[in-house]
């Protein structure tokens, strides 16, 4: 008997539901092998326009119809993959939540713009379901969280969570008009850029022990130099050395405080494993005199 006899048609509401009973009966008792991958096929092809059917539920909600479709093909190979006859349910019973689980797995994955956990995504619903029914009442201000609550059956938390989710689902684009403001200001004329002196914070506060154990000309002359600005012909010229004993001194200096800074990040990082390893930090380089 081939495959084609086995799949027939039968009335019913949808032209969609095909008899295969007994095609799903041979396929539970059949080796893998050629004969068992065509019935696999065949009716993974007889049901294929109920999948096309549940993917048309979703048109419309910022997906092409055709991604739908695949993803409806995919949970209907699923259902027919995992499908038992023996248990005495109805194929379409089976693959009907299993294509719609599907779609909705798709939609939770792909189509929000921010990751939201499922149970956030349920409160979402409920929370929009009650905004939907309270704005049906002829109120004309938004409802309170304690309104929703109420509505939802929720605590006002969740309900918190819920409309934060509501504008997690599609991003803004930046090149959009900022609320209040002139037409001409987007949202990313409003956005802020790295301070780099929250690096030089960092640095600054990481070599001041290692500073406070410098001599105090030594001291003198690297604040001089990378505070004041001052050249080092300038520096020698106020402490009565010559240009190279000062250019000398910073060299010997920095690397000092380098030695000093990295000892003590890796005496950290060793009694604290937890914490990582501590990167260099960085600390001001001789430059050479004018």
């Amino acid at each position: 008997m081939s495959t084609t006899d086995t799949v027939t048609r039968k009335r019913h509401p949808h032209d969609d539901a095909p008899r295969t009973a007994t095609a799903f009966a041979r396929l539970s008792h059949l080796p893998d092998g050629p004969e068992r991958d065509a019935l696999r096929d065949e009716l993974v092809r007889a049901w294929l326009p109920m999948a096309d059917r549940i993917a048309g539920r979703y048109r419309g909600k910022g997906e092409p119809f055709e991604d739908l479709r695949q993803v409806a093909a995919l949970g209907l190979v699923k259902a027919v993959d995992g499908y038992d006859p023996d248990r005495g349910h109805a194929f379409e019973s089976y693959a009907v939540p299993t294509v719609t689980g599907e779609i909705k797995r798709h939609f939770r994955d792909h189509m929000w713009a921010l990751h939201v956990p499922r149970r956030v995504q349920e409160l979402r619903n409920r929370v929009r379901g009650a905004l939907q029914d309270l704005s049906a009442t002829g109120a004309e201000r938004r409802p309170c969280i304690a309104e929703i609550a109420a509505c939802a059956q929720l605590n006002e938390e969740d309900v918190r969570a819920g409309l934060e989710a509501l504008d997690s689902y599609a991003a803004l684009s930046l090149d959009a008009e900022s609320p209040g403001e002139d037409a001409a200001v987007t949202l990313a004329d409003l956005l802020g850029e790295w301070d780099a002196g929250f690096d030089l914070v960092v640095d600054r506060e990481a070599v001041k022990p290692a500073l406070c154990t410098l001599p105090e000309r030594e001291r003198t002359i690297l604040y001089l130099r990378f505070f004041r600005g001052m050249t080092q012909s300038r520096i020698a010229e106020q402490l009565g050395v010559s240009q190279m004993h000062v250019s000398r001194l910073i060299s010997n200096s920095c690397a000092t405080v380098r030695e000093k800074v990295l000892a003590d990040a890796a005496q950290r990082a060793g009694s604290n494993s937890s914490r990582g390893n501590a990167g260099s930090v960085g600390v001001p380089m001789p430059m050479r005199g004018r």
